[in-house]
């Protein structure tokens, strides 16, 4: 089985690294393909890891993916659902067909996976989430959860229809959602580090892509065919010590078959350019149990 190491983030909400239960399926509105004839090239594309190029003397020169989370005001979504459309909407975008050899976003998507991976999560509502799906990217609804990500590009050129919308601000509580689908990945969040809607819509961002990497190209492809959908769950102590243990397994050298109990998992490591500690672990992804 395919094996990660832990992956440590350039996490701001703006956030990076190197790095209600969900329903079975995540709805992609974007018109793309769920499986696009070059999705095993794609796939190892994301598999190839993260450049971790040096930052650029010019700040505006930074690459970044902007996320945009719909938070209406009148009827907000439960947290979990928003997090989990946010974590398929990043994934969904890497291996979108348009990011592949030849596609028109290939080469703002390039420029940005061969640097130093940066989220920047934002919110909108109303006429602004509308002038947003106007922007190049994915959206994901999850629960009655929408979320988008977009194009990668240096934060100096973000389309102005997106640089406008906050970062921080409106939060959400958190929420009780139940048991994760087992027939969907599910991305732990360290519930300890008390991170912001934002800060944690980039780090499950940053854990959708980790687990797909991670997985051999058919697991990433029944993902697909799911939509990228996933559950967001909130880990308590006791989860997390459990799940760091898995993810030590899972990362010790030698075949699966030495390794009882060890599968895909993946952590995302924060550098702790806003809201928490350097070196926080932030998401521990795990893929369905049934795959």
């Amino acid at each position: 089985m395919s094996r990660t190491p832990e992956v440590t983030s350039g996490g701001e909400s703006v956030s990076g690294p190197e790095s209600v239960s969900a329903p079975r399926s995540a709805s992609v509105v974007v018109e793309t393909a769920a499986e696009p004839p070059d999705f095993a090239a794609g796939h190892a594309v994301l598999a190839e890891g993260y450049g971790g190029a040096a930052d650029p003397e010019d700040p505006a020169q930074v690459q970044a993916m902007q996320m945009v989370l719909h938070l209406p005001k009148a009827d907000p979504p439960p947290r979990s659902a928003l997090l989990a459309a946010a974590a398929s909407s990043v994934v969904a975008l890497c291996l979108d067909e348009r990011v592949g050899a030849g596609g028109p976003w290939e080469q703002r998507y390039l420029a940005w996976k061969r640097a130093r991976i940066r989220k920047v999560a934002r919110r909108a509502r109303g006429a602004q989430w509308t002038a947003a799906g106007e922007v190049d990217g994915v959206t994901v609804e999850i629960g009655g959860a929408q979320a988008r990500a977009f194009v990668p590009c240096p934060v100096g050129e973000t389309d102005q229809r997106i640089r406008r919308l906050q970062i921080g601000g409106t939060d959400l509580e958190h929420d009780e959602p139940g048991p994760p689908d087992p027939d969907l990945p599910v991305l732990w969040v360290n519930s300890s580090l008390g991170m912001s809607l934002g800060k944690a819509a980039a780090q499950v961002g940053h854990a959708s892509m980790l687990l797909a990497a991670a997985m051999d190209v058919e697991r990433a492809r029944v993902w697909a065919e799911r939509d990228f959908g996933c559950s967001v769950r909130e880990a308590d102590p006791d989860r997390w010590r459990e799940l760091s243990a898995r993810v030590a397994l899972s990362s010790r050298p030698g075949p699966a078959e030495s390794r009882p109990g060890a599968d895909t998992a993946i952590a995302v490591r924060d550098a702790g350019f806003t809201e928490i500690a350097p070196g926080s672990l932030t998401v521990i992804g795990v893929p369905a149990d049934t795959w």
